[in-house]
């Protein structure tokens, strides 16, 4: 692995991987020996939502599951838009990639007889979910990958901002435009592979990195990438409400466990809806963020053995709890929703390839089918992984694209992130309704037009959920509350501005 020669890169067969979390860290593995440039933002193993995954990986590992079992699962949560291939093809993969995961030497935890231990989270109907450290699953598995990626000399890694993407005469992307220490580099690429993450920071509440604003999705907008299904936020509903930002979370294997959720006298907030606590993840923040507008504050009771065992079964979640003055063994923990993962992002197909010709996109910031309306809890890093080897498969096929045209110049618009993340918490949050988004669509546009990637991205969320006059999963509309037929939401950068152009004429300011 070569972390500082950047000007060596004008190979006409690399590939350039942005992203180092999950999915990018996969990708780059799957493509060896093929000659790699992986673009990460932070040093490798830093600045990734994947380091921070609590859960675990959803994989059909025991005795009484199967992949069809964890497919339906997956298709149940979806709310009528996970598409039945895409949920089957995933869960089949899932438990040959925990074997190369353990081969690669991931940790994970086991039972007295040396068998995996698997968890059970909301919404499955098997214990299925495979931990390394108790929670600490995302960080172990980072730590793996990234030792592996050290090990591959087909990687170099790049550590800088990308800026836009290179496009050749005929619109096949050509490569990609990276900025370090305020000096631009042309990295010429046949392909070139998004693994951005998410978009949680762009709210005010979030459980994510505060990099996770959507850049991946903006560089795919801007090169002309169809955006599928933008609306669907998944807020985690038990983030632990202690004032910090990012807001520590409290894993939902707790209540898998025996945790409940009750409001300050001790009263379940979960009494009488489907599913109880372990309803799926909408449901449950729905039910938190409704409670809360009453006036109740939600809590989450692992007091006694749960909270006793915490320390070592959840250390993350007992290291958070102290670090805020909480006992969980004695104290019921506050707890609120709060954006936590992406189901829309850039439209691909079945081998993760977008709509603009050698552009694929791999993980949260991709649109695969896989989570529909509403993620299944423990899918995500599976889902990284399984197209990681269909990419790296579709790539030998990628025609050598034309010379790149010039890019454009750079712009560096001066945007208030935190008035962006207040229109999106306030707008375009857990419970929609047409004149809040009408309202920070009508904000968002002028700054998108002028080159805030993170207007740009938000802009795409509020014209999605305007447009989808139903409630259906993660995307809640109190003026739709009924379903309609099921249906994909797509976008295209000027579709979007179109939009808010018609809306142009209301008298709300926009943002500054």
């Amino acid at each position: 692995m070569n972390a500082h020669a950047p000007f060596s890169f004008a190979t006409p067969d690399r590939v350039v991987v942005i992203g180092a979390g999950v999915a990018g860290l996969a990708t780059a593995l799957r493509l060896a020996p093929r000659p790699v440039t992986l673009v990460t933002a932070s040093p490798l193993g830093f600045g990734t939502a994947t380091g921070w995954a609590q859960g675990g990986i959803a994989a059909a590992m025991g005795a009484d599951d199967a992949p069809s079992l964890h497919a339906a699962d997956t298709l149940a949560a979806g709310a009528g838009l996970t598409e039945r291939d895409v949920a089957e093809r995933v869960a089949a993969a899932g438990p040959g990639l925990i074997d190369w995961l353990v081969a690669l030497g991931a940790p994970f935890d086991r039972d007295t007889s040396g068998a995996l231990g698997l968890g059970l989270e909301a919404a499955h109907s098997r214990r299925r979910i495979v931990r390394a450290g108790g929670d600490s699953t995302g960080r172990l598995v980072l730590e793996t990958l990234v030792r592996a990626v050290a090990a591959t000399p087909s990687i170099d890694v790049v550590v800088a901002h990308a800026r836009c993407l290179l496009r050749d005469a005929h619109g096949a992307i050509a490569g990609v435009v990276c900025e370090r220490d305020g000096t631009r580099l042309r990295l010429p690429a046949r392909a070139v592979v998004l693994a951005t993450g998410g978009i949680g920071a762009l709210y005010a509440s979030t459980t994510n990195p505060r990099g996770a604003t959507g850049a991946g999705l903006a560089l795919a907008a801007r090169a002309g990438a169809t955006l599928r299904d933008m609306e669907f936020v998944q807020f985690h509903p038990t983030a632990i409400a202690v004032g910090a930002d990012p807001m520590p979370l409290a894993t939902e294997a707790l209540r898998g466990e025996g945790a409940r959720l009750v409001d300050a006298d001790g009263a379940p907030i979960m009494a009488g809806i489907a599913g109880g606590d372990l309803a799926p993840r909408d449901v449950v923040a729905r039910a938190i963020f409704q409670a809360q507008g009453r006036g109740a504050g939600v809590f989450l009771d692992c007091r006694g053995a749960l909270g006793a065992r915490m320390p070592v079964r959840f250390p993350t979640v007992a290291g958070l709890c102290a670090t805020a003055g909480i006992d969980p063994q004695r104290q019921a923990i506050p707890v609120r929703p709060a954006a936590h993962y992406h189901m829309g992002g850039v439209k691909v197909d079945a081998a993760g390839a977008s709509t603009v010709p050698g552009l694929f996109a791999c993980g949260e910031v991709a649109s695969t089918g896989l989570h529909g309306a509403n993620r299944l809890a423990s899918n995500s890093l599976l889902e990284a992984m399984a197209f990681a080897p269909w990419i790296a498969e579709a790539i030998v096929d990628v025609p050598v694209p034309g010379p790149a045209q010039p890019e454009p110049e750079p712009t560096r618009p001066a945007t208030d992130l935190s008035a962006i993340r207040t229109i999106m918490e306030t707008r375009v949050g857990v419970v929609r309704e047409a004149e809040g988004l009408a309202q920070a669509v009508r904000r968002l546009a002028p700054a998108a037009r002028a080159g805030c990637d993170a207007a740009l991205v938000g802009l795409a969320v509020a014209t999605s959920a305007l447009s989808r006059r139903e409630s259906r999963g993660a995307h809640w509309r109190s003026d739709c509350p009924d379903q309609a037929t099921p249906r994909h939401t797509e976008t295209t950068l000027a579709e979007a501005l179109a939009l808010a152009e018609a809306l142009a004429e209301t008298a709300t300011p926009a943002l500054a």
